[in-house]
């Protein structure tokens, strides 16, 4: 088989086309033919070598991925030709997080999806909702599972409530059409009038220019009346006093980015006291969790966005494009 590699901290150029023997799956394990894998901004991190200590090398990056199943070890349920989704975290199968169960991320501690086989836990996998492509599939574990979390598991959104989202990327545009999946309401920025637009086709109840406005948090605000119930809040410290203007009192953050940065003494903390809100840091979730968000699709036969597509020859391509900013939604590569 073949599948990319990254063999020291050499960036997205540096990434490897390499063949390896097809493995086999023990007991309790999966082969699974992967299809399509997705991209997020932790991929881009961890192919520069900046995700941390937990990063190994050589790496076959990539934390995302859907295909179909090729074989079984003894005391499996799944059968060859089930289509199934790989959970972010192997060993996180459900209930609060721990170490050991967050240890095994795919992409980072262990090998990731950007290969044509995979060996999976039986556990780890979980069935693609019938109204989905693989492609699309290959979007849930990372960014739709963050937002799942962000939103619903941990962020409690109930219909009525207003949700603010920031940007275009992965994470936001999910918990935009979770949010509105639950009822609520979305305040949702971005600094492009195109993807604005955008935006609003995918159910944005008021968006705002966050170039143009750059007090949108107060703007969210004096919109809302009292500030919003939740932020998912993907800037980091460099949004994070806005996020806090915007949030009303006794209301959440769901800390996920870092892509924006700014002084910590420049935080507005101790408005955040005052206003007794809750910044909650969100890291995607479980197996239970996947599984949740794949349900409230097909339910409402909700389908992500996936911006471009690129193939498997052109993986290094896909990298750069995430990296230039210019999409909506998720980055995908089809591996077949």
């Amino acid at each position: 088989m073949k599948c990319y590699e990254l063999q020291g901290p050499g960036g997205i150029d540096a990434l490897a086309l390499v063949d390896k023997p097809v493995p086999r799956p023990a007991a309790g394990e999966v082969l699974v033919r992967l299809t399509a894998a997705s991209l997020n901004y932790r991929d881009l991190l961890t192919v520069r070598g900046g995700y941390g200590s937990r990063q190994k090398f050589p790496l076959v990056p990539s934390s995302d991925g859907a295909g179909v199943v090729e074989a079984v070890g003894e005391g499996v349920a799944f059968v060859p030709g089930d289509r199934v989704i790989g959970s972010f975290f192997e060993s996180w199968t459900g209930g609060e997080p721990s170490e050991a169960k967050m240890r095994a991320a795919l992409g980072g501690a262990v090998d990731g999806t950007l290969s044509e086989y995979r060996i999976f836990p039986a556990q780890a996998l979980v069935r693609t909702p019938a109204h989905l492509t693989d492609i699309e599939a290959a979007t849930l574990p990372c960014a739709g599972v963050t937002a799942w979390s962000a939103v619903i598991k941990l962020g409690g959104i109930r219909p009525g409530q207003t949700v603010l989202t920031q940007g275009t990327g992965g994470v936001s545009i999910f918990a935009l059409q979770i949010a509105r999946m639950a009822g609520a309401r979305v305040i949702a920025t971005s600094s492009s009038e195109t993807k604005i637009a955008r935006l609003i086709s995918l159910g944005a109840d008021v968006t705002l220019n966050y170039k143009t406005t750059p007090d949108w948090g107060k703007k969210a605000r004096e919109i809302t009346g009292q500030g919003v119930d939740l932020v998912v809040e993907v800037g980091g410290v460099g949004t994070l006093n806005e996020s806090i203007r915007a949030t009303k009192i006794g209301g959440t953050i769901a800390f996920i980015g870092v892509l924006a940065g700014a002084p910590a003494s420049e935080l507005r903390l101790p408005l955040m006291v005052m206003q007794q809100q809750r910044l909650q840091g969100v890291t995607v979730g479980s197996v239970d969790d996947l599984q949740a968000l794949a349900n409230a699709l097909a339910l409402h036969q909700v389908k992500p966005v996936v911006d471009r597509v690129f193939p498997f020859a052109e993986a290094r391509d896909a990298f750069h494009y995430m990296a230039s900013g210019a999409h909506l939604g998720k980055v995908a590569i089809a591996i077949g």
